[in-house]
């Protein structure tokens, strides 16, 4: 048996994890969960996570298997600009894109919402992405798969527009070997 067991249901957040399980090389199980028969909201799952989310670990992931070099190390002067970035996806841009998808019946203070405004945010994120190949300059990390994978999804389901930054920042992580390796095990998980 793995260590790591991933609670799974695709296409989700969770799909994140798995790339990011992909990437670190490590054997991991599959619990599947049918979101749609409400496994999440079942006792047993409850239990593992009480909000009946499929949570996103790519931190402790990233920390626990240093030699996968998808981490900035504690100690190291980059450290704060990767965290940053590893959180900003799911403070910032899922909440951007939720707004967009759904908006709100009158529009908040800017001060208001933790990504300010749409036009900015995505001003910040492109400047990120331009200066590549990835988040933090040469090295590949967590923060490129969170990042990555919030933009592939915005884009995907026109929730974010397909600038040619985030094209192009999202065309270099479609040749990440992890992230096929991934994508194919969901596809059969689909299939099946």
């Amino acid at each position: 048996m793995a260590k790591l067991t991933l609670y799974h249901a695709a296409p989700s957040r969770s799909s994140i994890v798995r790339w990011m399980l992909e990437e670190i090389g490590e054997p991991y199980d599959v619990h599947h969960l049918s979101l749609s028969k409400g496994d999440n909201r079942a006792p047993d799952y409850l239990a593992v996570n009480p909000m009946g989310k499929v949570p996103a670990l790519c931190t402790y992931l990233a920390d626990e298997f240093p030699r996968a070099k998808l981490n900035i190390p504690i100690g190291d002067a980059r450290r704060g600009v990767y965290l940053k970035w590893l959180f900003f996806g799911p403070s910032c841009i899922e909440p951007a894109m939720m707004d967009r998808a759904f908006p709100r019946k009158e529009e908040p203070r800017r001060g208001m919402l933790g990504y300010g405004d749409f036009d900015t945010l995505m001003n910040v994120v492109t400047n990120a992405v331009v200066k590549g190949p990835h988040i933090m300059g040469d090295q590949f990390t967590a923060a490129d798969v969170v990042i990555g994978s919030g933009l592939r999804f915005g884009m995907m389901f026109k929730m974010l527009p397909e600038r040619s930054e985030f094209i192009a920042y999202t065309g270099r992580l479609a040749q990440r070997p992890a992230l096929a390796r991934a994508e194919a095990k969901d596809k059969e998980l689909a299939a099946a």
